[in-house]
């Protein structure tokens, strides 16, 4: 066994991996960046972009239905073939794998293919190969789907989201297992292409960790677009007999698709990398990390982590978010520490549903003193003009001792964008007083913030 030396082991180039690595290569250090997989992990190939780009197409299949109802025209046919060769040729193809092993040596890491696994608190041992790191060991073990231990589900052929992002040919119906982003975002991209979809969630009700108004207006938007919904409905048992699949729930009803999807969460891709060497607990959810991101680890090993795997979001901003903080501490660099509380977050459906900082009933577990308002999108100009499709809130959560906003939520055509304004002012803990004196455009969707101001009770 052989060993090279380097400043600093990159195990795992996610969004965020990639980004330390390269960074840090390009200010001089030695990187050895190490990935298994697809450098750039999930996003560019089976999550963010791929995904994104079928419900930009089935949006545009929603909207081109909405002006041929408005004008009395036939309704719109839906294909799916160009939008499956479209993800094909520019998100799941590995030629972007190349692209970013190039870009991370041309900046001067050294990439190494295989899996890592820690050694110790500064080894890391790849195939044979040891890379001891005298500067530290950054962590991007990303996440997979989480699976749950439903009877007669392992072995049958359910897909994941990997697997429905590279679908060429629909299915008549489908099955969802699970009502957060990813499960509701591709349940009403295949509603909208004609599969008969039923979502199926547990809890009470859709997005749950959001607020109930978002949770209402998913549930309004998908069942208009034809998608069944099943919420307090626990799947007990699953089978499959050749052409479909079978879901029994509690209460002894059951609801057959042709294919199955499982969005039920992630889970850590923590086993067998050897966290256990370096002082870290591999049975854990998440790597326990500072607010300069490094981990909890024993005396005298030094390691950080970025990404899922810190159980700060699941989202590929708050990677590279993480990454910048991770830089700056590993070269010595001043800035802030890592600050959650105005963590933005996009599920995007039709209307789109973006949140930042804490739901109502978040703040108040938190003992706050909470004041709150809704503005109703079609009720502001915007709304009205834009009619078909205006669909949407605006929702502050204000600490009325502080008289801050600590949470907001943004739900209409354009809601994660304008979730910025909102992400701005709970990030900079600016005034209501401060916000009540803006001037707000018009008419624009943004200006609804306006209106849910005036209405802080």
């Amino acid at each position: 066994m052989s060993r090279t030396d380097v400043d600093v082991v990159v195990l795992g180039l996610g969004v965020g991996g990639e980004e330390v690595g390269g960074k840090l290569a390009a200010a001089g250090l030695s990187v050895a960046g190490i990935e298994r997989r697809l450098v750039g992990g999930e996003c560019p190939y089976w999550g963010c972009i791929p995904s994104k780009m079928m419900i930009r197409a089935s949006n545009a299949l929603a909207e081109a239905r909405r002006v041929n109802e408005l004008a009395g025209h036939t309704t719109v046919t839906p294909d799916w073939a160009p939008v499956a060769k479209r993800i094909r040729d520019e998100a799941t193809d590995n030629w972007d794998d190349v692209v970013a092993v190039k870009r991370f040596t041309d900046k001067g890491g050294h990439f190494v293919r295989g899996s890592g696994r820690l050694t110790s608190g500064n080894t890391v041992d790849v195939g044979g190969e040891t890379y001891r790191a005298s500067r530290g060991i950054v962590l991007n073990l990303g996440t997979s789907a989480s699976i749950p231990p439903i009877d007669g589900l392992a072995g049958t052929p359910f897909w994941t989201n990997k697997e429905m992002i590279e679908v060429t040919e629909l299915p008549r119906s489908l099955v969802v297992l699970g009502g957060g982003a990813i499960g509701l975002e591709l349940a009403q991209v295949f509603a909208r292409f004609g599969v008969d979809v039923t979502i199926v969630e547990a809890l009470d009700r859709l997005l749950a960790l959001e607020e109930p108004e978002s949770s209402e207006a998913a549930s309004e938007a998908l069942q208009r677009g034809g998608v069944t919904i099943k919420v307090g409905a626990k799947a007990e048992r699953v089978s499959h007999d050749g052409s479909g699949f079978t879901v029994h729930l509690a209460g002894g009803h059951s609801l057959s698709g042709e294919k199955l999807l499982v969005a039920t969460g992630r889970r850590g891709n923590t086993a067998d990398v050897g966290l256990e060497n370096a002082g870290l607990d591999p049975k854990a959810r998440a790597i326990e990390v500072d607010e300069r991101l490094r981990a909890n680890s024993r005396a005298g090993s030094k390691i950080w982590a970025v990404g899922d795997i810190t159980g700060k979001g699941a989202f590929t901003h708050v990677a590279m978010y993480q990454a910048g903080i991770v830089i700056r501490d590993i070269l010595g660099q001043d800035g802030p520490p890592a600050d959650y509380k105005a963590l933005p977050r996009v599920t995007f459906t039709d209307p789109e549903i973006g949140a930042v900082g804490m739901t109502e009933s978040q703040a108040r577990a938190k003992g706050l003193r909470v004041r709150t308002s809704v503005s109703p999108i079609p009720e502001s100009t915007r709304g009205w003009i834009h009619k078909a499709g205006n669909e949407g809130f605006i929702k502050l959560v204000c600490d009325a001792d502080r008289d801050v906003l600590v949470g907001a939520t943004s739900a209409g055509p354009t809601g994660g964008e304008v979730l910025s304004g909102l992400a701005i002012a709970v990030h900079a803990e600016v005034s209501i007083a401060t916000l009540r004196s803006m001037i707000y455009a018009y008419p624009t969707f943004h200006r609804a913030i306006e209106d849910a101001i005036s209405r802080l009770a």
